[in-house]
């Protein structure tokens, strides 16, 4: 298996990983959920970055963020509830740790669920 293949295999098992956590989300198929969670990770991730280099102020920055959160939710349905990491050096949609314990996801050192790891 080239790595290539190696990649499409792992978004493919990840995506099945979130299916089982949030049924509702079996309304995409496992590949297109996570296509649909990276754009809003690699926004959220973008945001963050250009907050903590002073390039977008506060207000703007809070409101994309509720959004980002709501989209992620929403695509998401019912079961942990996904938060974005205002740090721009980790991952940015998670899950807090006490609701990730459980639960058979890739997870941070300090035990946060990661929705959109890189493969």
């Amino acid at each position: 298996m080239n790595k290539k293949q190696k990649q499409a295999e792992n978004i493919l098992q990840h995506g099945f990983k979130l299916q089982r956590i949030y049924p509702d989300s079996k309304r995409f198929g496992p590949v297109e959920l996570c296509k649909k969670l990276h754009r809003l990770e690699a926004k959220a991730h973008r945001m963050a970055e250009q907050m903590c280099s002073y390039e977008v102020d506060t207000e703007a920055y809070e409101k994309t963020f509720d959004k980002i959160e709501d989209s992620a939710n929403t695509i998401l349905g019912k079961g942990p509830v996904v938060f974005i990491n205002r740090d721009p050096r980790g991952y940015a949609l998670k899950i807090r740790t006490e609701d990730a314990k459980d639960i058979d996801i890739y997870k941070d050192w300090g035990g946060y669920g990661i929705i959109c790891p890189e493969f």
